[in-house]
């Protein structure tokens, strides 16, 4: 698996150009599977996609724990993200977003012992706490560094304003955005600023949510997959998406590799300073998408891709009104 570095020189991590995002393995997708997300891990650890990511909200609590399991006995071999902030009890009501420094310490130590370190290698404030101001978070999340306990600091959805105050109390190793075929709302904003500070880009959901899969299937989607809501997913702005995988497909299958596979590699080819965590819970699929490191694209190609799936033609919101309050745009 190649490799590729985060941040800027002092802060500099070392990850797989491709990890996995393990959230849809305990929530907000179909029901999780635990023996064979238990594989997953373990296979993309072999195949060398070390750099996992997690989030205390994911179950809530239950997702670490199973990361936490599967990287028993290999933990050195890790590159391990977690986050904090958006607050969930038990049961998996939701709270609301909670960036308190008592609640940032309280937070990680919860995390640590989920997960079964004594580390994080890389801590995310999930989301903006309005009421907090950010200086504050993030003075209690260098306190973390300081301590051992976490070694890079991390930030999502925030907006650039954000990110700047941020890293002018603790540089910002790694921002973590949507960021796809399907989505590419950060590129007038927010990437010049990340690239500015010399802060990575972690992409998640880089195949639009399954739609670049090529093979969605919304009909399919339990009553716990978020998607059944999700404006893309939804009349006609789902047949308008899947007009737009059906150029994408055309390409893959000119390329000779899955339209998964292409999409990644669209990702990746962004440049040297971006990652993408795609998720899935099947190892064939991780195989999958582990192969797309090695698919380099060409200067036509991207332009085809580019043609095939102009910026803003995607139909629909990303989240519906409810989820889209929780980014700090």
């Amino acid at each position: 698996m190649h490799v590729r570095t985060l941040g800027s020189r002092t802060t500099s991590l070392d990850v797989p150009a491709l990890g996995l995002g393990c959230m849809g393995m305990s929530d907000y997708y179909a029901p999780g599977d635990e023996a064979g997300s238990l594989a997953t891990i373990r296979r993309a650890l072999d195949l060398g996609v070390t750099f996992l990511d997690t989030a205390d909200a994911y179950g809530p609590f239950t997702n670490e724990e199973l990361v936490g399991r599967a990287v028993a006995g290999r933990r050195d071999e890790v590159v391990l993200a977690t986050k904090f902030g958006v607050e969930r009890r038990p049961d998996g009501t939701a709270v609301g977003i909670n960036g308190r420094p008592e609640y940032v310490r309280s937070a990680c130590e919860a995390s640590l012992r989920r997960l079964g370190t004594d580390h994080i290698d890389l801590y995310y404030q999930h989301r903006i706490d309005p009421a907090v101001p950010v200086e504050e978070t993030w003075g209690a999340m260098a306190e973390l560094v300081a301590a051992g306990k976490v070694r890079h600091l991390g930030i999502s959805e925030a907006a650039p304003a954000t990110v700047r105050r941020a890293h002018a109390v603790h540089p910002v190793t790694a921002g973590q955005y949507e960021y796809s075929l399907f989505t590419r709302d950060i590129e007038d904003a927010h990437l010049p600023v990340l690239r500015e500070l010399g802060i990575g880009l972690v992409a998640y959901s880089p195949v639009g949510r399954g739609l670049l899969t090529g093979a969605p299937a919304p009909q399919a989607y339990g009553e716990r997959d978020f998607r059944r809501t999700a404006p893309r997913f939804q009349g006609e702005n789902l047949t308008a998406n899947l007009a737009l995988v059906e150029r994408v497909r055309a390409l893959a299958a000119a390329k000779g590799v899955t339209p998964a596979q292409l999409a990644l590699a669209w990702v990746l080819a962004q440049g040297p300073d971006v990652t993408a965590v795609p998720g899935t819970k099947r190892v064939r699929y991780l195989e999958e998408n582990a192969a797309a490191a090695d698919v380099v694209l060409t200067a036509g190609e991207l332009a085809a891709l580019e043609q095939a799936v102009p910026r803003g033609a995607v139909a629909g919101a990303r989240y519906d009104e409810g989820r889209l309050a929780q980014v700090d745009l």
